[in-house]
C-alpha cells in the first residue's frame, strides 16, 4: 500500500507551507516517485505546487493533483451529505496513490472555504486516505500559554478522531519564546513536537510581489534585485542626513519621486554597504530625470527603483498587509524554509516515522539530499577563495540557509559586500578577508618560504605568492583556519590545485592526487576516476587511483565493486594497455583483499547484467560495478563528457582525493548547484580527515 503523509492545520495563517516545504525534501531523500495531492483548492494558481513541482523536478500531471474547488465541495456536501464529498475524494486520491512510492496530502487552507468543522473533514479524510498526520498550530502574535493549549489540543482533536498522529509542529512562535515553549511540550505530548519559530525574511514580500501589487513601473533593478526580500519599509520625508540614519538592512525606502536627494543617497549608502537596502519605491507617479536614473544605475547596478501613482499614505497601508508566500519564483524564500525547517524539526527522527518504502535506487536528487544533509551534521568550514564571483555568492547564500557549513569568502571585503549587497545576499557571519591586507600575510609568507626553501623561495619572494586567493586559501587549511576549499569558477585547475600539491600534499597512503566524478545517473550513482588529474597512469599509480576512489565511492554512501576497464574483458585480450591494467588489477588485490575488483573488463561487461552473463559469468562486479577506473585521462575524460551529454547524467567533480587535507576544484562553466554540490563533499571529506568536533 502507498504510504501517504497528510499536512494539516486548525486555521489559518500557521505557515505550514514550511512544514510541507520541509516533509517534501525528507520524502525525497528517500525515495524517487513522490506524489502530491491537495482535497481542495481555491481558484487561482497553487503557488505551494509550483513550487514543489519546479524544486523536485515532479512530472506528475498538475491536472491530477487537485481534488476538487472549494466551492464545488461545498455544493456537494450541501447537497449530497459529507459522505458523497469525503467518497469522490477517496477515489481521486487513490488514482494519485496507485502510481507512487509515496504521497504527500497537503490539507484544508481554512480561509474562505465555507466548509462546516474543516478540522473533522481534515482527520476524516486522513484516515480514509489511510494517511499518518502532521498538524500544525500557528503561534504568531500569540502569549506562550495560548501556543501551548492550542498545541495540545490540536494533538487532542486529531487523535480523538482517530488519526495517526505521526508528530506535532508547533509555528511561527515568537522567537524569544521558541525555548520556553518547546521545554513546556517536551514531555507532555506522546508524541514529538517540534517547535519553529517565525522567520520574518519567510513572511517579507519581495520587490517584484510589491511591484506586482502596486502595479508598479520598474525604472531600475534586474532579477536578482527584485527578487530581493522586504524585511521593513522607510518613508522619506526628511532631510537625507535624518533618512540615512533610519534605513536598515532590506529596507525598502518609499519617497515621493521628485525627492532626487533622498533616492541618490540612499543608494549611494547602499552601495557602500551601510546599509544594503531592498529598493526605492517612488509615489505620485513622480519619476525622477534621465540624469538622476543614470547616477543611480551606477551607484548601485541591480537595485530596484519602482515608480506607483499612489501617495505614500495609501500606499503604506497597502505595504503593510502584504504578506510574502513561497512559491516557484521566490527559490531564495524556500532555501531559507528548508534550513529552518531543518534546523528545528529532527528531520532523522521524522524520517524514520514517516518510514516511506525503502529503495534500491538513487536518484540525483536523492544523492544531493544526502550530501547536503551528511555535510550538516557536522558542520566544518570552507573556504571560497573567489569570494566577488556572482555564482560563487549565490551559492555561498544556498550553504549559509541551509546550514550545510561555515564559510570563509576572500577577496577585498569592500567588493565581497557591494556584489552581495547588489545581488541582495545576505552573508550572514561568514568571515571575509582580503589577503592582500589580512594580517596573517606575514605569517603565511614565513611558512610558504620554510615549505619551499628548497625551491629558493625567500620570505620576500614568498610574500607575493600568498596574496594570490587559492595560495592564501590552501594556506588556511594547512594551518587549521579552515577545513577544506573549494576553487576554479574562474580559476584554472592548475591555478586551483598547484597550491594544493605545494603545500599540503599527498597523503602517506597516496603515492599520487587524483580524482574521481560521481556520475548520477536516472537511478544510480557512478563512481569515475581519474578524470581530471592524470594524463597516463603506470600500472602502481592505476592501482593507487582505484584504491583511492573504492574509499571515496564508500565515503559517499556507494558500495564499492571496482571495474578496472580496458578495450578487453579477462584473458581476451593483450597489449602493453590492457598488461597495465592486468597488472593494476593484481596490485589491488593484493593490497587491499577485502575489495571487489574485476579487470581487464570492457565498460558494457562492467555496468550490463546480460553483457556480463556472456563475457564474465560469476563475477561479483560484472555487469554491476559501481566504481570505473579509465586506464587513462583521453579515456576518461571523454567518457564522462560523452555519458554527461548523451545519457543526460549530473556529474559533480571533479573531486579530489590523495590530499592530506581537502581541496576541490571546479568547471569554469560550473553552476550554482555544482558549487554547493562540491562544497558539501568537500566539508564530508574534512568530517573523515578529522575527528568530529
Amino acid at each position: 500500500m502507498t504510504r501517504s503523509v497528510y499536512v494539516t492545520g486548525i486555521d489559518r495563517g500557521d505557515g505550514r507551507q514550511v512544514v510541507e516545504l520541509g516533509v517534501m525534501e525528507l520524502l525525497t531523500r528517500q525515495v524517487d516517485r513522490v506524489g502530491v495531492f491537495r482535497p481542495l483548492v481555491h481558484d487561482g494558481p497553487d503557488r505551494l505546487f509550483e513550487l514543489l513541482r519546479a524544486r523536485y523536478r515532479l512530472a506528475q500531471d498538475p491536472a491530477t493533483v487537485y481534488g476538487m474547488g472549494y466551492e464545488e465541495a461545498s455544493a456537494l456536501q450541501a447537497e449530497q451529505g459529507t459522505d458523497e464529498l469525503v467518497s469522490v475524494l477517496v477515489d481521486r486520491f487513490h488514482r494519485v496513490a496507485r502510481d507512487y512510492d509515496v504521497v504527500l496530502v497537503l490539507g484544508t487552507d481554512f480561509a474562505d472555504t465555507q466548509l462546516p468543522d474543516e478540522l473533522s473533514l481534515n482527520a476524516r479524510l486522513a484516515n480514509e486516505f489511510g494517511a499518518s498526520v502532521i498538524p500544525v498550530v500557528g503561534g504568531r502574535r500569540q502569549s506562550a500559554q495560548s501556543v501551548l493549549a492550542e498545541t495540545r489540543n490540536a494533538y487532542r482533536a486529531y487523535d480523538g478522531l482517530g488519526c495517526d498522529v505521526l508528530a506535532m509542529v508547533t509555528n511561527r512562535v515568537a522567537r524569544e519564546m521558541r525555548d520556553e515553549i518547546a521545554g513546556h511540550l517536551a514531555d507532555r505530548l506522546p508524541v514529538p513536537c517540534w517547535v519553529v519559530p517565525d522567520e520574518p525574511a519567510l513572511s517579507a514580500p519581495t520587490v517584484a510581489q510589491i511591484a506586482q501589487v502596486l502595479d508598479g513601473k520598474v525604472l531600475l533593478g534586474d532579477d536578482a534585485g527584485l527578487a530581493r526580500d522586504v524585511l521593513d519599509f522607510v518613508f522619506g520625508g526628511a532631510m537625507l542626513p535624518n533618512l540615512l540614519k533610519a534605513l536598515t538592512p532590506g529596507c525598502m525606502v518609499i519617497t515621493p519621486g521628485d525627492r532626487a536627494d533622498l533616492v541618490v543617497g540612499s543608494l549611494a549608502a547602499h552601495s557602500a554597504g551601510t546599509p544594503p537596502i531592498a529598493g526605492v519605491l517612488l509615489t505620485l507617479n513622480e519619476e525622477p530625470g534621465e540624469e538622476i536614473l543614470t547616477l543611480a544605475a551606477r551607484l548601485a547596478p541591480g537595485t530596484p527603483v519602482i515608480s506607483v501613482t499612489g501617495n505614500s499614505f495609501p500606499t503604506a497601508e497597502r505595504l503593510f498587509s502584504l504578506e510574502g508566500k513561497l512559491n516557484a519564483a521566490t527559490p531564495r524564500k524556500a532555501e531559507t524554509a528548508l534550513g529552518l525547517f531543518e534546523r528545528y524539526v529532527d528531520t532523522a527522527d521524522l524520517s524514520k516515522r514517516v518510514s516511506a518504502p525503502s529503495t534500491d535506487r538513487v536518484t540525483p536528487m536523492m544523492f544531493e539530499h544526502k550530501l547536503l544533509e551528511q555535510a550538516r551534521s557536522d558542520k566544518r568550514r570552507v573556504v571560497l577563495p573567489e569570494g566577488t564571483e556572482e555564482r560563487v555568492l549565490h551559492a555561498a547564500e544556498v550553504l549559509l540557509r541551509r546550514g550545510v557549513c561555515d564559510l570563509t569568502l576572500l577577496g577585498p571585503q569592500d567588493a565581497i559586500r557591494k556584489k552581495a549587497a547588489d545581488l541582495g545576499i545576505d552573508l550572514g557571519d561568514s568571515l571575509l578577508i582580503d589577503p592582500a591586507t589580512s594580517e596573517l600575510r606575514d605569517a603565511f609568507a614565513e611558512k610558504y618560504a620554510q615549505l619551499r626553501a628548497h625551491k629558493g623561495v625567500t620570505v620576500e619572494l614568498a610574500y607575493d605568492v600568498v596574496s594570490d586567493v587559492n595560495y592564501f586559501g590552501t594556506l588556511m587549511v594547512q594551518e587549521g583556519l579552515a577545513d577544506g576549499m573549494v576553487s576554479g569558477s574562474v580559476h584554472s585547475t592548475a591555478a586551483t590545485i598547484r597550491p594544493a600539491f605545494e603545500i599540503i600534499k599527498t597523503k602517506p597512503e597516496a603515492s599520487i592526487v587524483s580524482s574521481v566524478f560521481f556520475m548520477c545517473l536516472a537511478d544510480k550513482v557512478l563512481v569515475y576516476g581519474d578524470c581530471a588529474v592524470n594524463p597516463d597512469p603506470d600500472a602502481e599509480q592505476l592501482a593507487d587511483i582505484a584504491v583511492q576512489s573504492a574509499t571515496t565511492a564508500a565515503q559517499f554512501g556507494v558500495e564499492p565493486r571496482i571495474a578496472m576497464l580496458s578495450y578487453s574483458t579477462g584473458t581476451s585480450g593483450s597489449g602493453a594497455d590492457v598488461d597495465k591494467v592486468r597488472e593494476a588489477t593484481e596490485l589491488v588485490r593484493l593490497r587491499r583483499p577485502d575489495l571487489m575488483i574485476e579487470g581487464p573488463i570492457q565498460y558494457d561487461a562492467a555496468v550490463e547484467p546480460s553483457v556480463a552473463a556472456t563475457k564474465l559469468p560469476g563475477s561479483q562486479v560484472a555487469g554491476q560495478a559501481t566504481v570505473l577506473i579509465f586506464p587513462d585521462l583521453n579515456t576518461g575524460n571523454n567518457t564522462y563528457k560523452a555519458v554527461q551529454r548523451s545519457a543526460g547524467a549530473i556529474a559533480v567533480g571533479p573531486v579530489l582525493q590523495g590530499l592530506r587535507k581537502p581541496v576541490n576544484d571546479l568547471s569554469r562553466g560550473a553552476l550554482v548547484q555544482d558549487i554547493v554540490n562540491t562544497v558539501a563533499i568537500t566539508a564530508i571529506q574534512a568530517q573523515a580527515q578529522s575527528p568530529a568536533r
